[in-house]
């Protein structure tokens, strides 16, 4: 039976009423340490934001590190190594986050990208052999797409998927450009947006997932190393505990079937939700109605600084 014919088994109900679970996330941060400047905090000082929020929560979270963003200077790896320390786990997001679906992006270069990135993060005790793609593009020419599988079967990476897409890096970008002009700038609406975007978010993947699974999947969340999660991830984390889901570890998150599916995906390409969909068949509407675009959230965002 065919990778395909068995998920397809798999996936099984999608148009039926099914019993109500309780939704399970993990949290993975994307991009850092990073040690460029922003209003308001230090890197340092982001940095450790970032931990306390996850220490005085309980979670712990995977960190996909991009070596040029800081861990390549010393004032970077010391951040990196408080993270380890904190008890996360550290996996791989290349040195300079090129998109691999760029036609300027070859195979040999982004392989080089991955075993650059790798000699460092490895040496944390809590690496974990997991790659993720930036952009969340696996390559747009289907011979990079093969030769990276097989680079990465090769090397015993495996992929580090996203069910939960978000938009908080722009959402970060805004805020900071508002803070420039700004300093005094009130917070609390710039917080109600993070936190609705993310929720509304959640909440489409998650209807996806139902319609793929038929079950509960345990969704894996992607934000960023970033000043807006600084400032607010202890209220992420609060949000989703309050509206009912439990938090998990991303090693177990990602031993969930949803993210076994390598073979059968013609190519990664966002959400492995989303990309899964769109390899069997199945709409992704009106599962993801009420997706907070990139588009609009950026929109909410500049609507905040003009009010402000």
């Amino acid at each position: 039976m065919s990778i395909r014919n068995c998920l397809c088994l798999a996936i099984v109900g999608w148009g039926l009423t099914l019993p109500a679970a309780a939704q399970t996330v993990s949290f993975t941060v994307d991009d850092g340490p990073r040690i460029d400047p922003t209003p308001l905090m230090t890197p340092a000082e982001r940095n450790e934001a970032i931990l306390a929020h996850l220490r005085d929560k309980g979670v712990q979270a995977m960190f996909f590190v991009t070596l040029e963003n800081g861990p390549d200077r010393p004032e970077g790896l010391a951040m990196l190594q408080r993270l380890s320390d904190g008890g996360h786990l550290i996996a791989n997001h290349t040195v300079t986050h090129p998109d691999f679906n760029a036609e300027t992006t070859s195979l040999d270069t982004f392989a080089q990208e991955i075993l650059t990135c790798d000699a460092v993060v490895r040496t944390f005790p809590g690496y974990r052999r997991v790659f993720r793609f930036p952009f969340l593009r696996e390559g747009a020419a289907v011979s990079k797409r093969d030769g990276i599988r097989v680079f990465l079967r090769e090397h015993g990476y495996r992929i580090g998927y996203v069910s939960i897409d978000t938009s908080d890096w722009l959402l970060d970008r805004k805020l900071r450009q508002a803070l420039v002009s700004s300093p005094t700038l009130d917070l609390t609406s710039w917080r109600a947006l993070h936190l609705a975007a993310l929720w509304d978010n959640a909440q489409a993947y998650e209807r996806l997932a139902r319609q793929l699974y038929g079950r509960e999947v345990k969704h894996v969340l992607l934000l960023h190393h970033n000043l807006t999660n600084a400032l607010f991830l202890g209220d992420v984390i609060d949000m989703f505990r309050a509206r009912g889901w439990r938090i998990v570890s991303p090693d177990e998150a990602f031993e969930d079937s949803a993210y076994q599916v390598a073979p059968m995906i013609p190519r990664l390409d966002g959400s492995v939700l989303e990309t899964t969909a769109q390899a069997l068949g199945i709409p992704l509407q009106p599962a993801l109605a009420g997706l907070r675009s990139e588009r609009r959230v950026g929109e909410e965002a500049d609507r905040l600084a003009i009010q402000h």
